[in-house]
């Protein structure tokens, strides 16, 4: 019987592969985690990016996800827009925005909690966002970001 001859070349590239593969859904993996935030996330950066320019009107209709809120303002009665507006307004806590960053979020069952940095304040602002249909509300909790696992992590 004649054994089939040791191909070191093909132990090699299949070793290789192999390795490859497991680095490559390692990373995907990680991104695949890293993203599942996003749609959250995004909804208050374009929040504090419609306060940022001054659109009062247009962040409101964020924090409801409805731009035509104006069309039935009744609906959003426990909510109004003067009450946003002082609010988020520029009398508001957080005064005129010039500059924020979305630092990082912490996902729980029924929604995001996104911590950002407002006007370099080291006080952050912390938005709930809700996962079924991307409303935005105050957070009841805070989220601690900001060291080397939550980078690796968020």
């Amino acid at each position: 019987m004649d054994a089939q001859q040791f191909d070191e070349a093909r132990a090699r590239r299949r070793r290789n592969v192999i390795i490859a593969s497991i680095i490559a859904a390692l990373i995907l993996a990680w991104v695949a985690y890293h993203m599942r935030n996003y749609p959250e996330r995004h909804a208050a950066d374009k929040f504090l990016s419609a306060l940022k320019h001054q659109d009062n009107e247009g962040a409101y209709g964020i924090w409801f996800r409805d731009p035509a809120w104006k069309q039935h303002p009744a609906k959003y009665s426990n909510y109004t827009f003067n009450d946003f507006y002082q609010d988020w307004g520029p009398a508001g806590e957080w005064g005129k925005i010039n500059s924020y960053s979305v630092d990082c979020s912490y996902s729980t069952n029924t929604g995001v909690i996104v911590q950002a940095t407002v006007n370099h304040r080291a006080q952050h602002a912390y938005i709930w966002v809700d996962k079924s249909d991307k409303t935005l509300h105050p957070s009841p909790n805070e989220v601690e970001c900001g060291n080397w696992f939550g980078w690796l992590t968020e």
